[in-house]
């Protein structure tokens, strides 16, 4: 028992200030880095008590980081989408920012972040022209609108119908990735 104890020690002031690099480019927060940290050496001494060893201890520890890593974010990401329609706070507020993965979550984020442009995308030219564009200016180029309205000739309250439509479709079209990430 004390050599397993000495040589766990060994490893895990061999491989600490690697995996707390790798995990501290992944995760910006340095408590939560830490808090990875930690969690991914409490599971390494919890599976060096099994009877099969760890074959490749290094190897194994970074897997676990960036499960760690995944996991964390998907906790975040557990709130609900946001709503919109006449329970929503306020119906011209912009909500696409609010939808998506945020931008400063290292790689994983970013990649989920362009999983959910494309999908945005693709929901996107499923809209009639009135919704489809009224959100775009609304979201993308941040008209207000009273801007389009005046601009178009629309009245204000038909372009937050418009708004709403949009944002109800790409809700539902959304939910399957949403859940996915959950």
């Amino acid at each position: 028992m004390a050599e397993q104890n000495r040589r766990l020690t060994e490893t895990v002031a061999r491989e600490s200030g690697r995996l707390g690099s790798f995990i501290r480019r992944r995760v910006p927060d340095p408590g939560e880095a830490e808090d990875i940290l930690q969690d991914v050496f409490f599971e390494l001494v919890e599976a060096w008590r099994l009877p099969e060893p760890i074959e490749q201890v290094g190897a194994w520890l970074f897997r676990v980081a960036r499960n760690r890593i995944v996991d964390r974010f998907r906790k975040r990401r557990e709130e609900p989408l946001p709503t919109a329609g006449p329970d929503a706070d306020d119906e011209t507020a912009p909500w696409l920012e609010n939808a998506l993965p945020a931008n400063d979550g290292g790689p994983e984020a970013a990649h989920l972040r362009r999983l959910w442009l494309e999908a945005i995308a693709e929901a996107l030219d499923e809209l009639p022209p009135g919704p489809r564009d009224t959100f775009i200016a609304h979201e993308l180029d941040g008209r207000s609108f009273k801007e389009m309205a005046a601009d178009s000739g629309t009245p204000v309250n038909t372009l937050l119908g418009w708004k709403r439509q949009a944002v109800l479709h790409l809700r539902d079209r959304l939910r399957p990735l949403y859940d996915e990430q959950s």
